[in-house]
């Protein structure tokens, strides 16, 4: 009978041996000093020269010392985290704001936990849940559309939390937004320098906010130019390019005035209308002047010709919403709906020079 044998262990001499993280003691003992004085060196607190204070980092550095952030996180009652709350799956708008939030809290070495609610609270709320049992320091609460929602919950009652290009319905919370309407007004400002006299406006569906406020803006920047508002000129449809093609089309074939400009509620729908413009003859930006909004690359670029467009700055809206949310750890306060410049990025598919970018004084 064939018999199995365990195999043999190896020599001594042979085995590695398993090497101990260093502690807090091995930094204490290596630079002479004792374990209260090198905890307050690492912790950046107490009374201590700096000939003492960099003595202590010099050592943790040279043997490798890593603090334990576990037991950090509970003597200070911080985690150093974050927790991002998000619907927007395709990532359009939260990545460039999440890129510049992480960016920021870096700085600070405050890491990130980010979830995807899909538009569930069930789900929003597991999410608020797990990212309460780890203790996280804050809350930041983004979107694929900045329309009002429900806040968070009582049940993060009193942590620090921050919405960006999205806003609870509570007057008391920090609601950072770009400033739709003002953007609007940047386009219409731009076209009308042009020379455009017949402005026409193709957007998405009313019942987002984003809508109405690029349509209030655009109706008092033809009124502050002096421009006529042309009847059938403002139509409302959905984000889409088919959209931005069967826009252009009802305007091409109304018995009224053609347009000289179009002002797009994005940049797809504003990619359509180009197309739209191409195939029936008619060339951009001479005889048809075309601006856009969000400043997607994707988009704009790609375009024939590419296009001008609307800039929200995310990237910025991001890294003021880590600055506040940094802030309101510390203690301090803010809330109420904030609103931050868009920029005009002008390119071929209005007259001007490509590149170029103004933000609204």
């Amino acid at each position: 009978m064939d018999k199995t044998f365990p195999p043999a262990a190896p020599p001594e001499e042979s085995r590695t041996p398993v090497r101990a993280a260093p502690t807090i003691r091995d930094v204490a003992r290596i630079a002479e000093v004792s374990i209260g004085t090198a905890s307050k060196a690492l912790n950046a607190g107490g009374r201590l020269s700096q000939e003492t204070r960099d003595k202590v980092l010099r050592v943790a550095g040279e043997i490798g010392y890593r603090p334990n952030d576990l037991a950090q996180s509970l003597h200070r009652a911080k985690s150093r985290t974050i927790g991002i709350i998000s619907n927007d799956s395709f990532g359009r708008f939260t990545f460039p704001i999440v890129e510049a939030l992480e960016e920021r809290l870096a700085d600070e070495k405050i890491a990130v936990f980010m979830c995807n609610a899909t538009d569930d609270p069930a789900r929003e709320r597991q999410h608020v849940d797990q990212l309460l049992g780890k203790r996280v320091d804050g809350l930041v609460v983004t979107a694929r559309r900045a329309d009002k929602r429900p806040p968070i919950g009582p049940f993060a009652h009193g942590l620090p939390t921050v919405y960006v290009f999205s806003q609870a319905d509570d007057p008391d919370a920090l609601s950072l937004l770009p400033d739709d309407e003002g953007g609007a007004v940047l386009a219409i400002e731009h076209l009308a320098k042009l020379g455009r006299k017949r402005i026409a406006h193709i957007t998405g569906p009313e019942h987002f906010e984003a809508v109405r406020l690029r349509k209030a803006g655009y109706f008092s920047a033809l009124s502050a130019a002096g421009l006529a508002v042309i009847d059938g000129f403002y139509l409302s449809g959905v984000w889409s390019e088919a959209w931005g093609r069967d826009a252009v089309a009802r305007l091409l074939t109304g018995q009224g005035p053609k347009p000289d400009a179009l002002f797009c509620g994005n940049d797809q729908i504003a990619r359509g209308a180009a197309d739209a413009l191409r195939e029936s003859g008619i060339e951009v930006p001479s005889e048809v002047a075309i601006v856009g909004f969000d400043n997607w690359d994707v988009m704009t670029l790609a375009a024939r010709p590419p296009l001008t467009s609307i800039d929200m700055n995310l990237k910025a809206l991001g890294r003021e919403a880590g600055e506040r949310l940094i802030d309101m750890i510390s203690g301090k306060r803010a809330g109420g709906v904030q609103r931050r410049p868009c920029s005009l990025v002008v390119r071929e598919s209005s007259e001007g020079e490509a590149g170029t970018q103004r933000e609204l004084e």
